[in-house]
């Protein structure tokens, strides 16, 4: 099998730069700089994995070189055989490799990351709706929990029976919004409610926001501004959390660049028994919401560029179908569909988010050419 001299020479291009961004994460200058640092630390992690492939690589093809000059030139049986052994060994390596180092040279979002808070709203279907919005928050819970990962519910609108008419929480862990950014928009369900007595069946929706939390250096925020009230926080069902005023509420005068607007921004935190903690998660929200806001234009560049994109950020696009009278949940960016919906429903979602970052990382080496 020839070698592929396209992915060597962009991965000898690539160790250059590996070595100049190692010696400028010691800088004491560049540690100094919070946003370079950490822009750089997170190339470092990505470049290495880069350069580790390429090792692996050079080193097959090398044995490849080797076997074949074995077997051309050796007359002794047992070299010759042992030569045709690491010959299919390492011919049949190969191609992983350079698959394996395409998605790597994949670019990156550098996004993908960053913790993230996350919104689910009941929508079309009344208490049907805000049932299915608490069976999708259960799912995230679920599926966080086998991650590894932390849920805090920062903010939540119960149902009149049951569920939930909307649900606000942050979820940080490893690479959490690059698995996490293929929710965001319209679940549909499709089931008979039990709510419903006449067993007929019916169509709700609940949507799905998932947001890139935003560092403290990426959003600049004037907190002079910020008016800030406090109050008592009750939890889950009327349950007192705390006899003093515990709870914040903020409003922030924000203009938006592209529009030159100003509008107020509202956010409230009962999240903790503890006043100064739950001042702190809603400026973390401020700055999420506010990233997000000044960030749509990338997204939507984005999405103009890639006219069958599997993640798009369009928060009113139908991405999924639940059907509970069959049995399966498809996805209608890619057309997959499981036929384990419970299973789906108990958290096991990383098979269709697997899905779905194939069908991106093609789109991708389209773009880059790979």
């Amino acid at each position: 099998m020839p070698e592929n001299n396209s992915i060597l020479d962009k991965l000898d291009g690539l160790e250059a730069r590996f070595e100049e961004v190692s010696t400028l994460i010691t800088d004491p200058d560049v540690i100094g700089d919070q946003a370079r640092y950490v822009k750089l630390t997170r190339e470092y992690k990505d470049l290495g994995d880069i350069m580790d492939a390429r090792k692996r690589y050079i080193a097959c093809l090398s044995t490849i070189k080797e076997a074949k000059d074995i077997l051309a030139n050796e007359s002794d049986p047992d070299m010759k055989e042992m030569a045709r052994e690491e010959l299919s060994e390492n011919e049949t390596l190969q191609p992983k490799l350079e698959e394996e180092i395409k998605i790597l040279l994949v670019p990156k979002d550098p996004e993908d990351a960053k913790n993230v808070q996350m919104e689910v709203r009941a929508g079309t279907g009344g208490d049907e709706a805000a049932l299915f919005a608490g069976d999708i928050f259960n799912m995230y819970k679920r599926f966080c929990d086998k991650k590894g990962w932390t849920l805090s519910v920062t903010d939540v609108n119960e149902g009149a029976v049951g569920g939930f008419k909307e649900i606000d929480f942050a979820v940080s862990g490893d690479g959490v919004y690059g698995i996490l950014k293929y929710e965001s928009g319209v679940h549909r369900v499709q089931r008979v409610p039990s709510t419903d007595t006449q067993g007929r069946m019916q169509t709700s929706a609940a949507t799905v926001a998932v947001l890139p939390e935003a560092d403290r250096f990426e959003v600049n925020i004037n907190e002079g501004d910020i008016k800030w009230d406090t109050f008592r926080s009750s939890g889950a069902g009327g349950q007192n959390v705390n006899k003093v005023e515990s709870g914040v509420r903020l409003r922030y005068p924000w203009k938006n660049p592209n529009t030159g607007e100003v509008e107020e921004i509202l956010i409230e935190c009962t999240e903790t028994r503890d006043q100064p903690k739950n001042k702190e998660r809603a400026l973390s929200r401020l700055r999420t919401f506010i990233y997000d806001r000044e960030h749509q234009k990338y997204v939507d560049d984005i999405a103009n560029r890639r006219k069958s994109l599997v993640s798009t950020g369009d928060r009113s696009a139908k991405i999924r179908t639940y059907n509970y009278p069959q049995g399966r949940v498809t996805d209608h960016r890619i057309g997959y569909t499981t036929h384990d919906l419970p299973g789906f429903m108990n958290g096991n979602i990383q098979e269709m988010i697997d899905a779905l970052t194939v069908a991106e990382n093609a789109e991708k080496m389209k773009e880059a050419d790979l």
